[in-house]
């Protein structure tokens, strides 16, 4: 009776990342509504056959529904994956981003802190600039969107308080690919997110919970799709990079115009190395140009080691699982 009173007081979330490579997954808990850091009850990576991605396209659903029912059979408490919500994500080059004024909306949220009525409000208006933003039609699309002055993390301002919007857009098909395959290995996701947004959610929160907390830092990603960088400051994003896209010559130039002359007090690294090795920087070469500290991203400060999981060897490759621990932390937050 006591373990399963202590379990209900828990949230759980699962954060589900399929790369060209492998296929990740981390299950993390949160206790009630508690301000202690998340627990890592799990994580664990299976290989994913050659070709069986191009880009954002899922070629080889079948394979990918194979290395998640694997993972999730690696789990000893598989079961429970059907009761939490689960999140799956898409690469930053399928997704379109857009920050605009929003107008204001007369609605109020309700006593319950949700704004529903607002939302309705808000959605034709974001749906409208989707269709602008991709060239697409709306029923081809799928949005998603958040206060524009807030960083990707647990506490953003509601639909009442939002005055600038970040909308992100992509075509429903890259959706619908991973419901399905996920549904091929027995999971009902719940949510659908950008790479990039999940890894800045990952990065941002080991920066806040470490033991070394800064409140102005660099979080920076690799991901297949290039270098993604955020200046964060009070729980803030107040300048983004992407390289090879975007306006920069070169990743010095990208990451010295991140850096700014803020004063960072350190950088939080996450994501594939080598994609950064291919481009000739090293995490040391990374923090000279930011001017300040850097280190990886990792989930062993995160893991439970009180008898049912303690880090191993996946959980001190931390870097490559920022996007899953991003994911999940979506589930036990929302």
């Amino acid at each position: 009776m006591r373990n399963k009173l202590l379990s209900a007081a828990r949230r759980f979330g699962a954060g589900i990342d399929v790369s060209p490579r492998e296929v990740r997954l981390v299950i993390v808990s949160r206790k009630g509504r508690s301000n202690l850091p998340v627990r890592v009850e799990w994580l664990g990576a299976a290989p994913l056959n050659p070709g069986a991605m191009s880009g954002a396209h899922l070629v080889d659903r079948a394979a990918v529904a194979a290395a998640l029912s694997s993972l999730c059979a690696r789990w000893p408490r598989r079961r429970a994956l059907r009761a939490m919500p689960c999140a799956m994500a898409i690469p930053g080059g399928a997704t379109a981003i857009a920050t605009f004024e929003m107008p204001p909306v007369t609605q109020a949220p309700d006593s319950h802190g949700r704004d529903s009525q607002a939302i309705d409000e808000m959605e034709p208006i974001l749906l409208e600039q989707a269709e602008r933003l991709c060239g697409l039609e709306r029923d081809a699309l799928s949005i998603d969107w958040w206060a524009a002055d807030c960083a990707a993390v647990p506490g953003a301002a509601s639909a009442g308080d939002v005055s600038r919007v970040t909308l992100a857009a992509a075509p429903r098909g890259h959706l619908e690919a991973r419901v399905e395959a996920a549904a091929a290995a027995g999971i009902a996701l719940a949510a659908i997110d950008g790479e990039p947004l999940a890894a800045l959610r990952a990065l941002a929160y080991a920066a806040e919970h470490s033991l070394r907390r800064a409140d102005r830092y660099a979080a920076i990603w690799a991901g297949s799709d290039g270098v993604y960088g955020w200046r964060v400051a009070e729980g803030a994003v107040q300048a983004s990079i992407r390289f090879p896209i975007g306006e920069h010559a070169d990743l010095d130039a990208a990451l010295g115009s991140l850096a700014s002359g803020a004063g960072l007090d350190r950088a939080v690294i996450g994501g594939d190395v080598n994609v950064l090795e291919r481009l000739g920087l090293a995490m040391a070469d990374i923090g000279e140009r930011l001017g300040c500290a850097t280190e990886p991203f990792d989930c062993a400060p995160f893991c439970f080691d009180g008898g049912r999981f303690a880090p191993r060897a996946d959980a001190n490759q931390g870097a490559r699982f920022a996007v899953a621990f991003g994911l999940a932390l979506r589930g036990v937050f929302e």
